[in-house]
């Protein structure tokens, strides 16, 4: 059976309309001033899911999401936001009608010179409207066993999770969320796998890779400096 071509013949200009196309402006960028930790805390989760999600899924960070493409005014940017099975690519915003949909997951880092102007409330609602999965909000300044809040979507509402402690599931990645030190900041978010372990940047799985092979090296030059004095024995005696 032949395949059909599906072709765009509309986007090439070749079919003829009523009324000239009145484009609507979807804006890539914002100037939205943000503290130095929250910088850190933010790339640093990019840099871990890219890491360890690969190409084969989509993970963003601060770019804007748009979900009604006749009104650029509904939109996110959350600080991070991940679409399983969807390939990434450099895209410089999300359209969900363009990507295969609303992210599965969105997290938001709390900082106290938030400069999108949002309030919570109503990033949640935007979250709801959106359709997003799983949302974290994470605040490095609340004690502890208060600085991690989950939202999941649960026969279509969007419910606050009971999270006890400094830990809780991270649904869609079948991981952990967990309260750990990050880089320089002694209070940032991390992911921890089944076993414990914990994800790590492509910096810190190389840094431990070259840690790894330097202690093998040491015990295996360990080794053969004590087989040759045994054999320096037996010859000698």
């Amino acid at each position: 059976m032949a395949q059909l071509p599906f072709p765009n013949r509309a986007a090439r200009g070749e079919l003829r309309h009523l009324r000239p196309p009145e484009p609507i402006v979807f804006p890539e960028e914002a100037e939205v001033p943000w503290g130095k930790r929250h910088l850190v805390l933010r790339t640093f989760l990019f840099r871990m899911l890219t890491f360890a999600l690969g190409p084969a899924h989509s993970v963003g960070s601060d770019q804007f999401v748009y979900w009604n493409a006749r009104d650029p005014r509904r939109s996110l940017a959350p600080d991070i936001f991940v679409k399983k099975d969807v390939a990434d690519t450099p895209f410089g915003s999300w359209k969900t009608w363009e990507h295969g949909g609303a992210p599965d997951l969105a997290l938001e880092i709390v900082s106290p010179n938030e400069g999108d102007g949002v309030a919570w409330e109503e990033k949640l609602t935007r979250c709801h409207e959106l359709g997003v999965k799983e949302l974290v909000r994470f605040d490095p300044d609340a004690p502890e066993g208060k600085r991690l809040r989950v939202w999941d979507r649960v026969r279509e509402d969007l419910v606050e999770r009971l999270v006890v402690g400094d830990r809780t599931p991270c649904d869609t990645l079948g991981l952990s969320w967990s309260v750990l030190p990050v880089e320089s900041e002694s209070v940032g978010l991390r992911l921890v796998d089944g076993d414990g372990d914990v994800l790590q940047v492509r910096e810190e799985a190389a840094e431990a890779r070259a840690e790894a092979e330097a202690k093998a090296r040491a015990a295996a030059e360990a080794r053969i400096r004590t087989l040759e004095a045994e054999l320096g024995k037996r010859s000698s005696g």
